[in-house]
């Protein structure tokens, strides 16, 4: 997982004509360094990496979960608003009146 055995196979693979289990093993070990790079650029790189992740999650989750509880009560709200607009309609067709 480092860039000497990445270099050691694309020798091989030059001097041997790169057969497929070669170009295979160059592409893993490319993919395994290009991984390793990006975590390192996002600071993921060190042992508490998997502790931040999974609050990350769960923090997303519970946004997740608030979001949909708001919408859900807004509707509710919206939905009663137009219920009320409605019986006061009917009221005032049929001409009940509050005196």
């Amino acid at each position: 997982m480092n860039a000497a055995v990445l270099a050691q196979l694309m020798a091989q693979g030059n001097s041997d004509g790169a057969d497929l289990a070669t170009l295979r093993a160059m592409v893993e070990e490319a993919g395994d360094l290009g991984a390793g790079r990006a975590l390192i650029r996002l600071g993921l790189a060190d042992d508490a990496a998997h502790g931040d992740l999974a609050e990350l999650r769960e923090l997303l989750r519970a946004w997740r979960d608030a979001k949909r509880s708001a919408v859900r009560s807004a509707l509710g709200w919206v939905v009663r608003m137009v219920l009320a607009l409605v019986l006061v309609g009917i009221a005032v067709k049929t001409g009940f009146a509050l005196k």
